[in-house]
């Protein structure tokens, strides 16, 4: 192969194309030349530390890679490293300069933002990178799974719609830009998630629901499913169960011209890290915790039957035990209920996650059937999750009381519901023992972790199927 090992001839490589090998071009030349002229399915890259650390490994072994510079000598080196870590590379000899193929100047290297994907989220083919096993983990629902392996066989290309945005996802954005390569690479067009699903977990989409006699704006975490709510009224707002990042409230508060003066978490939560002392700290606000549960924070704190007020609004705390010991429940002007993790649009609290699910379930009877099934018919019921598959309406998630009394469990005796909800077997959130020590003031937060302890679904509901 010419005067080293490494080294492919433009002939070689044409030849090779042709045969329309698993093969990844990288094109190491400055991102404005490389735009300029390129080989044809080429991709521009950046050799750096993130490359050696993120995505070199992630390469499927199988898979040839040819490196291009101008003069060769950069791809030379880079190679030579490459090889170091078992990829199977070669260096176009001559450096871009000689070779005499197809030429492009089509952009690759793409990227959407989280933020914009979640605009145009039904406007999009989203392909999913990951092992079959990781896609069954959890997933973005409607998203297509196409090992990244898969994607160097052409056949795959056939599964791969030709009419719309194609959009590849992986957990960080690493595999998901190889897997936008190979696609380059077979002439098809695609953008990588930015920082993958960890960042998809972290996008705040708000909805506001009711504009009066007080305004209730629901903060959604589109990826996880986790809901939130600002409460304003005359001027003045409360937060119930805020989350990261927490600085969307405050933007939300400048937006409408209105204070946030409490914020409140109605649960120690095992699925998410409660926004709450940042968001009280950032607005001077007065923070409150369930006095049922323990907190090594500073902070006041709530029971059964306190009542506050805020602007010309009455708020009234429920004890409402079931998913954990001391999960609260707020009342506001007796119309609306905010209900934590003990009763969702479609389903119930789980009780299993303190490791005490049988006493847990018969505190969760009571707390449904004698507290919340109690308020009358027509009370809004505000939840902090929702599963998948939940419909929408007006763009939110919401119930009423009487809607609540037909879901699945609440026609039971207590014996019956005890024992068939503790039999149910449903995997537990991730990293949800570490993210619980986190909100309980246990261990500190380092806020960079944020995304990676939240991925995948908040798992906070009884399966009801």
């Amino acid at each position: 192969m010419g005067e080293s090992k490494l080294g492919i001839s433009s002939k070689q490589l044409k030849e090779e194309l042709s045969q329309q090998k698993a093969l990844l071009l990288f094109d190491l030349r400055p991102k404005e030349v490389f735009e300029k002229s390129h080989v044809e399915g080429s991709v521009h890259a950046v050799c750096d530390t993130h490359a050696k650390e993120e995505i070199m490994p992630k390469i499927p072994k199988n898979t040839k890679i040819v490196l291009i510079s101008e003069p060769e000598d950069i791809a030379k080196e880079t190679a030579e490293m490459m090889t170091l870590v078992g990829l199977d590379v070669s260096y176009l000899e001559g450096g871009f300069a000689s070779w005499d193929g197809k030429i492009s100047n089509a952009h690759t290297g793409k990227t959407i933002l989280p933020e914009e994907l979640a605009q145009k989220f039904q406007d999009v083919f989203l392909l999913d990178v990951r092992n079959v096993d990781e896609f069954s983990e959890y997933r973005i629902p409607g998203s297509i799974n196409i090992p990244l392996e898969e994607l160097f066989d052409l056949k795959t290309m056939t599964k791969i719609p030709k009419d719309k945005e194609i959009v590849t996802i992986c957990p960080h954005g690493n595999r998901a830009m190889i897997a936008s390569f190979a696609l380059a690479r077979a002439g098809v067009d695609s953008k990588t998630l930015t920082g993958g699903l960890a960042r998809w977990n972290q996008v705040l989409k708000a909805v506001e629901i009711i504009n009066k006699p007080v305004r209730i704006i629901q903060v959604q975490k589109v990826g996880k499913g986790c809901l939130s709510y600002i409460i304003e009224s005359n001027g003045d707002a409360i937060v119930i169960d805020p989350l990261y990042p927490f600085e969307k409230y405050s933007e939300i508060s400048r937006q409408h011209g209105f204070k946030i003066i409490k914020v409140f978490d109605t649960h120690q939560h095992a699925d998410h890290v409660s926004a709450a002392r940042d968001l009280a700290n950032a607005e001077n606000a007065k923070l409150y915790f369930s006095k049922y549960e323990g907190y090594n924070v500073k902070a006041s704190f709530l029971g059964d039957s306190d009542e506050m007020h805020f602007g010309k609004t009455k708020v009234r705390i429920i004890h409402t035990p079931g998913h954990t010991p001391g999960s609260l429940s707020f009342v506001v002007d007796e119309k609306f209920v905010f209900t934590g993790d003990i009763l969702f649009v479609e389903s119930i609290g789980r009780p299993d996650l303190r490791d005490k699910a049988d006493e847990f379930a018969a505190e969760l009877y009571i707390t449904l059937h004698d507290k919340l099934l109690s308020l009358p018919q027509d009370t809004m019921v505000f939840p902090t999750h929702h599963g998948e598959g939940v419909k929408t309406v007006n763009d939110a998630f919401y119930s009423t009381i009487g809607k609540s009394k037909k879901l699945p469990w609440l026609d039971l005796s207590k014996q019956e519901f005890v024992s068939r909800v503790v039999s149910i077997t449903v995997p537990r959130p991730m990293n949800y023992r570490k993210i619980i020590s986190i909100n309980k003031g246990e261990i500190e937060l380092i806020h960079s972790e944020i995304p990676d302890l939240e991925i995948g679904p908040n798992r906070c509901a009884v399966d009801s199927r």
